[in-house]
């Protein structure tokens, strides 16, 4: 039996608890009630429009069409991560791009040919949960490697230029800065992967239970989606940096200035 539909009441009724979050805000003199608002309805008028396409996706059942929805959803992703790190979108967005296609595309044909084990890889009830869960859970990591790697360079420029002084190359003068960004962006992952089932009963082993799967079942599939969003993460990171140095350093290994947008442009600024 699958989960019960929700009404349009039932998901109104939540709005209840929405109420004195805005009160005591207001109270606290917390100004961000308009940034709740905002965001409450923009996810609720986002995630309408997409279940209306999704519904036409899975009724059309297109490789060419589920695979198209799949790049908008990584070219969106990309340019998310670029803008988050406080980094050129121009300069970025190749390298970040490229960096979170080939993992996501390898791993995600991998889980439904060798895992789900499903006869046409690109199904649109597969391809499309499987790949936004994937892509979404490591979007947080590749924002923190990209922006501690070069935050870090450029607060050290001066530790790296000595280091390149004493004849190490790009990649030897960049390696501390590397091992710093790349442990803080995959450490959550982990950290999650070892409290999971016991700190929280995970999304996806919840949808499934809530649709009517044997716990066993649920848990499996949580099992393998955690090892593929751990991949994607570790891979992702991994590549966007790399990629990006092309892009972030000149032929004389110094780091172009002209890659960070300036507090003062960044909606975060002061």
């Amino acid at each position: 039996m699958g989960a019960r539909d929700l009404s349009l009441f039932s998901l109104l009724s939540l709005l209840v608890f929405l109420v004195p979050i805005l009160v005591l805000n207001r109270r606290l003199g917390l100004s961000i009630n308009r940034t709740i608002i905002t965001s409450v309805i923009r996810m609720s008028v986002q995630l309408s429009f997409v279940g209306l396409y999704l519904e036409f996706l899975f009724r059309f059942n297109s490789p060419w069409l589920n695979s198209a929805y799949l790049l908008i959803m990584v070219a969106i992703a990309c340019q998310s991560v670029v803008r988050s790190s406080r980094l050129r979108l121009k300069k970025f967005f190749i390298p970040v791009f490229f960096s979170l296609v080939i993992p996501f595309s390898v791993i995600l044909i991998f889980f439904n040919a060798a895992v789900a084990r499903i006869e046409n890889l690109f199904e649109a009830k597969y391809l499309i949960p499987i790949g936004g869960m994937l892509l979404g859970n490591c979007l947080r990591s590749v924002i923190v490697g990209l922006s501690r790697f070069y935050s870090g360079i450029r607060r050290d420029e001066k530790i790296y230029l000595f280091s390149l002084g004493l004849f190490n190359s790009r990649l030897q003068a960049l390696k501390p800065y590397f091992k710093e960004s790349f442990t803080a962006a995959v450490t959550p992952t982990l950290a999650s992967m070892a409290t999971i089932g016991l700190v929280s009963l995970p999304g996806m082993m919840t949808g499934q239970i809530l649709g009517g799967s044997i716990p066993m079942t649920a848990i499996k599939y949580q099992i393998a989606i955690m090892f593929s969003i751990f991949y994607t993460e570790y891979f992702t990171t991994l590549l966007s940096i790399l990629f990006s140095l092309k892009s972030a350093f000149s032929d004389l290994d110094m780091l172009n200035r002209d890659i960070f947008i300036s507090d003062k442009s960044h909606p975060l600024g002061s």
